[in-house]
């Protein structure tokens, strides 16, 4: 079965590891695709089967550093099934301390094996930077990605703290480990773990991006945008999405707070370099296609099946306290986190950190060493953990993700019975209450009110009047322009009459006032 990323006539090209045989088919250290495949399927059969008959225990700090083996001849034994594969040996890592983790997901034995044992994997076209190989299980569930010996050595020496982590939160955006494995074919070892799959299949994603907060070459090759799906960087997004994503406010505040924690725990393990996936699916975009189309046929029906890990879709991911919906209202978010770009428009959101496998080593500082002399330090993606995770974080929650302001209760009503009318203007006040997605949510609104109405509408206050025109009690007493931005309230007033002073208003105008200096407005 050839490889989906394979095509013939590209025998040179090379990526790390990965290539391309005679046939076309996709290889990796020599090893066919199909035969790699097949060796993945055959090896974590016997591994999940041999382990559901030791009994279920505490996991030990042994545990982490067990490596279990089995040879698969090619003629088959007594512990292990004919196959026509060359012969190859397999190697499980931590076995009961993976299980413990499948557990702690909801991950059943039986739905492991049916996921990723039952139907051939499929292997996705865009590899990763370093040449790895990548397969998805044909209901979506699991990846199944090639790593490099570094990597899955410093997988094992995080284990423990990982358990750790877990324990205490198995919601995070971190990546999910299920399984670590080895294959052992032609005097080759390929490494391979088994994850979490951030971005269904079955959801059209129209935009990809690899965020690390880092400026510096972060800009997608020309190889890249040529990519039927390709993955943009940070100068991209900052080109591409200047205004950022909109979340609802629980949303936002739910993302930051996971972020913030997930980071001191890369921090504490030393980690950097990672990166934050976010692959976004526009629900208006989709309806257009939709419209567009000659035919529902050609349209993509399915649906994300049930999920099978438990706090593994972006959703789960963010903490539960965030509400669904709110001022994002989505029929389906099948999994995503709901959101609005700045033209309004309805967006699902898949995000996850990757490539957390990278751990700030002498190499990696004798790199980042290096481009501080050519470059500014702060923006190159190589830089210390701690320094890392800050930058990380303020690129996340102050450019990439914004937060919408909270709707208030709506306006009162002027004791006359009548809504005080309102128009949008530049330098007003901002209003809680509305947002124009079309005016790339600048939030500039005006209060327009007849002579006198202010005393009527005890949620507008007078405007600042000149020096000149005001006593020395009043100035001091007056709201200043100062404290709400560079407009002011532009309310007229009777003429000649100057508006009353904070100590003289009703004590309902008062405690609005209060209200108002309490309220956090984003700009």
């Amino acid at each position: 079965m050839p490889g989906s990323s394979g095509q013939p006539g590209s025998q040179t090209i090379k990526k790390g590891h990965r290539g391309v045989d005679s046939t076309g088919e996709t290889t990796y250290k020599k090893t066919t695709s199909s035969a790699l495949k097949g060796a993945i399927q055959l090896g974590i059969t016997h591994t999940v089967g041999s382990l559901s008959t030791k009994p279920e225990r505490d996991v030990l700090m042994q545990d982490f550093y067990v490596v279990e083996s089995i040879f698969f001849p090619s003629e088959g034994s007594n512990l292990t099934p004919a196959h026509h594969y060359n012969d190859f040996r397999f190697k499980t890592y931590a076995p009961v301390a993976f299980r413990y983790f499948r557990e702690l997901f909801g991950i059943r034995p039986d739905d492991y094996l049916y996921s990723l044992c039952n139907d051939p994997l499929i292997e996705l076209s865009n590899s990763g930077a370093s040449g790895s190989l990548f397969y998805v299980s044909s209901d979506d569930e699991f990846i199944i990605k090639t790593v490099q010996h570094k990597e899955a050595e410093f997988l094992q020496k995080l284990l423990p703290g990982y358990y750790m982590n877990l324990n205490q939160n198995p919601r995070t955006l971190l990546p999910k480990f299920y399984g670590l494995y080895c294959v052992q074919a032609g005097g080759k070892n390929i490494r391979i773990v088994v994850m979490n799959n951030l971005l269904p299949r079955s959801v059209k994603m129209h935009l990809k991006y690899d965020l690390k907060g880092s400026t510096y070459k972060r800009r997608a090759s020309q190889k890249e945008r040529e990519k039927v799906f390709p993955t943009y960087k940070d100068l991209d997004f900052m080109q591409d999405i200047p205004d950022g994503l909109f979340l609802d406010s629980d949303m936002y505040n739910a993302l930051c707070k996971t972020l913030q924690r997930d980071c001191l725990v890369l921090q504490s393990f030393k980690i950097m370099d990672y990166s934050l996936l976010v692959a976004i699916h526009n629900i208006d975009q989709a309806q257009r296609e939709h419209a567009m189309a000659d035919g529902t046929s050609q349209t993509d029906t399915r649906r994300p099946a049930a999920q099978k890990a438990l706090y593994s879709t972006a959703m789960e991911s963010i903490q539960g306290e965030a509400r669904r919906g709110g001022t994002i209202e989505t029929d389906d978010q099948m999994g995503g986190i709901p959101a609005r770009n700045a033209k309004g428009e309805r967006l699902l959101l898949y995000i996850g950190i990757i490539d957390v496998l990278q751990s700030y080593r002498f190499i990696k500082k004798l790199e980042h060493s290096w481009k501080a002399l050519v470059h500014d330090g702060d923006t190159v993606s190589v830089h210390r953990p701690s320094f890392y995770a800050e930058r990380f974080q303020r690129f996340m929650c102050n450019t990439a993700f914004k937060k919408i302001p909270l709707k208030p209760s709506p306006s009162k009503k002027s004791r006359s019975g009548t809504t005080v009318p309102r128009r949008s203007c530049q330098g007003g006040v901002p209003s809680l209450s509305h947002i124009s997605y079309e005016t790339k949510a600048q939030v500039t609104t005006e209060v327009d009110v007849e002579q006198g109405s202010h005393l009527g509408r005890p949620d507008l206050l007078p405007r600042t009047l000149p020096v000149d025109e005001a006593n020395s009690d009043s100035v001091a007493t007056t709201l200043s322009t100062s404290s709400l931005g560079s407009g002011g309230l532009n309310s007229p007033v009777n003429s000649g009459s100057p508006g009353p002073s904070i100590p003289e208003c009703s004590s309902e105008l008062r405690e609005q006032f209060e209200d108002l200096q309490e309220t956090e407005i984003s700009f």
